[in-house]
């Protein structure tokens, strides 16, 4: 070799000006520019991803969505701000990171709703506790009416009979049971402080 060779050594496919041009070209549209740019950057951004990532098959799918971002935004290259290896690289770094940070969330997100599944909902809890309160209420009520009275109503409310088969059942003229049924109905409104 001679000395003048050495001066001034070819630069290596892939790295400094002859990258920064060959972006510049692919800005433009130029699809073997892309294949060219594509050789000399997909190794290094693949390793940058699996390093971030640790799973291969993300990774490649990482690296791929990274390549597509570049042919789509390679008019946003400045060289005066850093070299192309660099904007490239840091466009996958961020992709990786964005992945990182979204398996993230979607697992805390399964992970609450997996305890939203193993806790009643409060509305159900609510429920349950009011209906608990309204029955201890009415047998509070109900325990204060006379027996002649709760005897109807129970049967009449709570057995669904018809009046007239109160009557029968509890050997008492149709008329008496209805006004029985009548007062402790009302005595019932008072206790529970039921407005008509």
């Amino acid at each position: 070799m001679r000395p003048a060779e050495n001066a001034h050594p070819t630069p290596q496919p892939g790295t400094g000006p002859d990258l920064d041009a060959r972006l510049t070209e692919v800005a433009r549209g130029d699809q073997e520019a892309f294949t060219a740019l594509y050789d000399a950057v997909s190794g290094p951004v693949l390793g940058l991803v699996r390093s971030v990532l640790r799973d291969p098959a993300q990774s490649e799918e990482v690296m791929q969505e990274v390549l597509v971002e570049v042919w789509r935004t390679a008019a946003r290259f400045r060289p005066e701000k850093g070299s192309a290896m660099t904007w490239v690289m840091t466009l996958a770094h961020r992709r990786a990171i964005d992945r990182v940070r979204s398996a993230q969330a979607a697992a805390e997100r399964e992970h609450k709703a997996a305890l939203l599944d193993q806790v009643p909902a409060y509305d159900e809890v609510s429920e349950q506790v009011e209906t608990r309160l309204e029955q201890q209420r009415v047998r509070r009520c109900m325990s204060a009416l006379t027996t002649l009275q709760r005897e109807a109503v129970t049967l009449a409310y709570y057995r669904g009979l018809t009046y007239r088969e109160v009557a029968q059942l509890l050997t008492l003229p149709l008329g008496t049971v209805k006004t029985r049924l009548r007062d402790g109905l009302i005595r019932l409104r008072d206790c529970l402080g039921v407005t008509v």
